[in-house]
């Protein structure tokens, strides 16, 4: 704990047996008081290794997407009564070791979400990210920044913190079950006006780390931008939209 917060580390699983240790094993235990394992349908040993490492494992019965898996992370988290839940990729794109400054970030700071950048740190490229992914994450930035009227150096990261009455108060079972799901969340917490902080986040980028190809990409681009406009209609008071209820 820190400050008398529980603090749950979220792990959304798919085909992680290889990086799984590594990752787990840099998880600072001293004030990370559990571990939640979300498997989805995983075709390599995931399972098998989360729980050899006495990991709480919650496998779903078949491939459900991205999205739905951090749902699975999220409403777990919130039944084991953490105050502070941080989701970490275990594919070790993203270190553990960056965890106690997050979760400090929450409990002590007055803030209620903390992104990891792997722009603020300026390695992105440098750590093996695709150019073509540099560019449009740039661009996308820019655009919803100007949209939503914020001022975040990335929306993309899936290194994220939040306060346990962010999730408790936020629609995300409404959220896609896709890779969407990442930015519609975030459109929710801005929705809510909640304080979002950052923190520079170097990441790495190798054969094991997971990645969606440019197919997947740019369909995530589009939603990302169908998403943005639709919230500034809703803001603009033009129409209701029940995914930020």
């Amino acid at each position: 704990m820190l400050n008398g917060q529980k603090i749950i580390v979220v792990l959304p699983a798919y085909n992680a047996a290889q990086t799984l240790r590594q990752t787990y094993h840099e998880i600072p235990k001293d004030i990370v008081d559990e571990v939640l394992l979300v498997d989805d349908y995983s075709r390599d040993e995931t399972v098998r290794v989360a729980r050899e490492l006495n990991i709480s494992v919650y496998a779903h019965t078949t491939n459900l997407g991205y999205g739905a898996n951090q749902k699975t992370c999220y409403r777990t988290a919130l039944d084991h009564r953490a105050d502070v839940i941080i989701m970490l990729h275990p594919d070790y794109q993203y270190t553990p070791k960056l965890i106690p400054a997050i979760a400090s970030i929450l409990c002590y700071a007055d803030f209620d979400v903390v992104l990891g950048s792997r722009i603020l740190c300026g390695s992105a490229l440098k750590g093996g990210m695709p150019i073509y992914k540099y560019f449009f994450n740039r661009v996308l930035t820019l655009f919803q920044n100007i949209i939503l009227g914020q001022k975040i150096s990335e929306y993309h990261t899936g290194y994220r913190a939040f306060r346990r009455a962010v999730l408790e108060s936020i629609n995300f079972e409404k959220n896609s079950n896709d890779f969407i799901f990442d930015n519609q969340i975030l459109i929710q917490i801005i929705d809510k006006k909640y304080r979002i902080s950052e923190i520079s986040c170097p990441a790495k980028y190798f054969h094991d780390a997971s990645s969606i190809n440019l197919m997947r990409s740019m369909k995530y681009g589009i939603g990302i931008v169908f998403y943005s406009i639709l919230y500034l209609m809703k803001k603009l008071k033009f129409f209701r939209i029940r995914l930020f209820d």
